[in-house]
Order: C-alpha cells, then structure tokens, then sequence
C-alpha cells in the first residue's frame, strides 16, 4: 500500500511510467527528481499519510525509492 501510493504520487510529480520505478530505484539518477521535485514529492506525502516529515533530513537521507518508502512505514506505523 505505501509502495503503491509513494509510486503514484512520484509518477504524477515526475510525469513518468510507473513502471520505471522500483524499489532500487535512486531518486536523482532514475527518477530525475531534483531537489524541487523532492520537496514537492514530500510535501505530497505528507498529506497523503497525515504524517510529518523532516524535509531537511529527508532529502539527506532518501537515495532510492526503498528509503523513501522505508521511512514513511516508519512514521505510520
């Protein structure tokens, strides 16, 4: 569930196939996100889960999509 809707929020940001992303994907080398699209991609998740996340430490932290979807499980659970 949180794979599937970090992915969709990622794909409507970034205006790419779905199927480009997986877990080993790495936000700037695959996906293209700068750090723009980062901020946006995690203000997005924030109101989807109703969780808050550390912006700063976030874009230091998140390589790929697996960190990402690693650390919002942690902030839901």
């Amino acid at each position: 569930m949180v794979f599937e809707k970090c992915r969709d929020i990622v794909v409507e940001q970034m205006g790419i196939d779905k199927d480009t992303i997986t877990l080993d994907s790495r936000l700037i080398e695959d996906i293209g996100a700068d750090s723009l699209d980062t901020v946006e991609i995690l203000m997005n998740i924030e109101s989807e889960f109703d969780i808050e996340l550390n912006d700063e430490d976030a874009i230091e932290k998140l390589k790929t999509f697996r960190d990402l979807v690693e650390y919002v499980e942690s902030l839901i659970k």
